[in-house]
């Protein structure tokens, strides 16, 4: 039903939470995140605790056997067990271990509404997520909670295409051009952006404001509670596009945003070649036939479904 140009529900206008409510065949495995980043910063808990937490999900479980056993990490010899792919990895590395297996389980998929193929929205993804890790250890800043938020700062396609696709309501969204915003699309249709609907599901699974709000005001950072972390997702956005296709970079980032980082445009060049060198040092993680190779994944990853209940 439609109410003026914006999608309209039985209760009235669509809402970012009426997104979150309609998702609930989306895998939600990154709840864990906040929870292996809270056993990370407590000097009490060990490799044993972060494992236990693991293993509760069978198939976060195998995906970071999976992760573990990729060319990325791989030392050889094959992993079997949890156990055996964080020990691998050591402490240091499980967070990051942690986060490609839980983000490969909801990022790799088409996206039918915004035009994107299962591998498009996977390296534009990893893209962020380093650049805004990189950006963080340039400034100071905490890396993980970077590279947490450029990993899942388009979670709110994956939740719009879901609910799309489940309320039999084709939309499209993707931009005017490669370097452009689909934002005004989304605006115009549903009365809102992926960036609401991303910060509403993070929430719903745990994330702290920190993470949630800097998806939130990915786009205009200076109006969020966590300007400097929203600035350096914008920032990154910017640069991980121009590490993924330098051919096609989009505009520079607003100066009122760099200025937020404290950061010169003139600097974006090395940082972007930092993150290129990441892109190539990650280059099997890109590869998502090794992130969905076995029937437990790929049974969660059949999507858009190849038949829905009638």
């Amino acid at each position: 039903m439609h109410h003026g140009s914006t999608l309209v529900c039985p209760a009235g206008p669509l809402t970012p939470a009426d997104i979150v409510g309609a998702v609930k065949h989306l895998p939600s495995a990154p709840r864990v995140l906040p929870k292996i980043k809270q056993l990370l910063t407590d000097c009490n808990s060990s490799i044993d605790d972060i494992v236990a937490l693991i293993r509760i999900d069978p198939a976060i479980a195998a995906q970071v056997v999976r992760v573990g056993n990729s060319a990325y990490y791989g030392s050889g010899t094959s992993c079997a067990t949890v156990d055996e792919a964080v020990g691998r990895v050591g402490f240091n590395q499980v967070y990051e271990l942690v986060s490609y297996a839980v983000a490969a389980q909801v990022l790799i998929r088409p996206l039918a509404a915004y035009g994107l193929e299962a591998d498009d929205l996977w390296r534009q993804s990893l893209a962020c997520a380093l650049a805004a890790e990189t950006l963080a250890r340039h400034m100071d800043q905490d890396a993980s909670n970077a590279y947490t938020v450029g990993l899942l700062h388009a979670i709110g396609m994956v939740a719009i295409d879901e609910w799309a696709l489940r309320a039999r309501h084709p939309v499209a969204l993707a931009p005017d051009d490669a370097g452009g915003s689909s934002s005004a699309r989304e605006r115009a249709l549903l009365g809102f952006t992926h960036a609401e609907a991303g910060a509403a599901l993070l929430k719903h699974w745990g994330f702290p404001p920190t993470v949630f709000s800097a998806v939130r005001w990915q786009e205009t950072p200076a109006a969020g509670e966590h300007p400097a972390l929203a600035a350096a997702l914008h920032t990154a956005k910017y640069i991980g596009a121009a590490a993924c296709a330098p051919a096609g970079t989009p505009p520079d980032p607003d100066a009122g945003v760099l200025a937020l980082l404290r950061l010169a445009a003139n600097a974006l060049p090395s940082i972007t070649a930092e993150v290129v060198l990441r892109l190539e040092e990650v280059s099997p993680l890109l590869a998502i036939e090794t992130l969905t190779s076995s029937v437990h994944v790929s049974d969660r990853l059949r999507f858009p479904a190849a038949s829905l209940p009638a």
